[in-house]
């Protein structure tokens, strides 16, 4: 993909945008509504609104996030296919650890909520609504920005932001550190943000899956 795409105005109002709505949402959800899952998913729509918004007037549009018009269908098609390929790259890599006697469930496991509304809502938010916000801001935005430096130093910077911006467990958070790295390489080769949202959002999608079986 081509470097400095995303101007530094544009990221720094998305960046301040995406802080502040994410401090909001998580006073709002402290305070113990019911269904804080929807709150989520509006903040997460919010968000994605906002730098659009940014990128289309202070930046260079749709296409330097990745999103341009002629690229969205061929990026889903690519999408399916990496994640065909990640899918069996990540089997694979589940049987040797499971031979090795690792726990490989408890490497990947996300706590679901107890009722049916409430999972519905988990799969929507967390396993769509939320890996395409993280998309947009992470690669799209952030990434963008960082590839005026190298493919190297957006690839770990980014990943690394990408990793302490989700909740951090004791031991190594192994899905958003591949999931992070996974994206990135995605984005740079194909050139479309809808393969590593594509990616993304069956990544989580299968995780909550195997989460609710076990």
């Amino acid at each position: 993909m081509e470097a400095k795409q995303i101007e530094i105005k544009a990221l720094f109002i998305s960046l301040a945008a995406v802080v502040s709505i994410e401090a909001a949402t998580r006073m709002v959800i402290s305070t113990g509504l019911r269904y804080p899952m929807i709150i989520l998913g509006g903040a997460r729509l919010l968000e994605i609104g906002l730098i659009i918004l940014c990128v289309s007037i202070w930046g260079k549009g749709f296409p330097s996030i990745g999103l341009a018009r002629s690229r969205i269908v061929p990026g889903l098609r690519k999408g399916l296919i990496w994640s065909a390929g990640f899918a069996v790259v990540t089997f694979l890599a589940f049987v040797i650890l499971f031979i090795t006697g690792i726990d490989v469930l408890k490497l990947i496991e996300v706590r679901l909520p107890a009722h049916h509304g409430e999972i519905i809502l988990f799969f929507l938010v967390g396993g769509m609504v939320g890996p395409l916000a993280e998309e947009v801001f992470f690669r799209g935005m952030l990434y963008g920005f960082l590839r005026r430096w190298g493919v190297v130093v957006a690839l770990v910077v980014s990943t690394l932001i990408f990793v302490l911006a989700h909740p951090i467990f004791p031991g190594i958070p192994l899905p958003q550190v591949v999931g992070g790295i996974v994206f990135a390489v995605a984005y740079e080769i194909e050139g479309s943000l809808m393969v590593p949202i594509t990616i993304h959002v069956l990544g989580n999608l299968a995780i909550f899956a195997l989460s609710m079986m076990s």
